[in-house]
């Protein structure tokens, strides 16, 4: 990543919900425009140092103007929510998780479902906090597989080359 005096960035929250800020580069100590940058804030006018990671990008001052013409970036932003129900009964727990909201361009494609069980041994303790997390848990990774899956095919539907996502 690169910057220059001038140029907007823009960096995702690090917390669920949290808002997305944007600020402009204010300094740049390094004469190639790697980072650390000292970043004005938009919405609060404070000036703090950046160390930008992936969750952040680099806009130029000049409208439009891109390395490499990549052509103008843009933010963006969505809100993701994953809805978590779990029932408990006879020393089993159930989990499922089911992604609510996700992107628009997946509206035709409906809600992602996934189930997780968790079953306690009967000489063991009563705890069902533990069941609750070991289904849930169970849910939540089979959730993420699923939508890796989406993704993957989402890649061989765009390209029209199967698609495969590195996890």
């Amino acid at each position: 990543m690169h910057a220059s005096v001038g140029d907007r960035i823009v960096t995702a929250s690090g917390v669920v919900g949290g808002a997305v800020r944007s600020g402009v580069v204010v300094d740049c100590p390094h004469d190639d425009g790697s980072p650390p940058y000292r970043v004005r804030w938009s919405d609060t006018g404070e000036e703090t140092l950046v160390f930008p990671g992936p969750d952040s990008l680099v806009q130029p001052e000049e409208e439009g103007a891109q390395p490499d013409d990549a052509g103008p970036r843009t933010a963006r932003s969505t809100t993701w929510h994953v809805q978590l129900t779990l029932v408990e009964a006879a020393g089993s727990t159930t989990a499922e998780a089911v992604l609510v909201a996700g992107p628009p361009e997946h509206a035709d494609v409906g809600p992602l479902r996934s189930v997780g069980h968790a079953r306690r041994d009967p000489h063991d303790e009563e705890i069902p906090v533990i069941g609750d997390e070991v289904a849930a848990g169970r849910a939540l990774r089979r959730l993420a597989d699923a939508m890796l899956g989406q993704a993957e095919d989402d890649i061989t539907a765009a390209t029209g080359t199967k698609g495969h996502v590195h996890t």
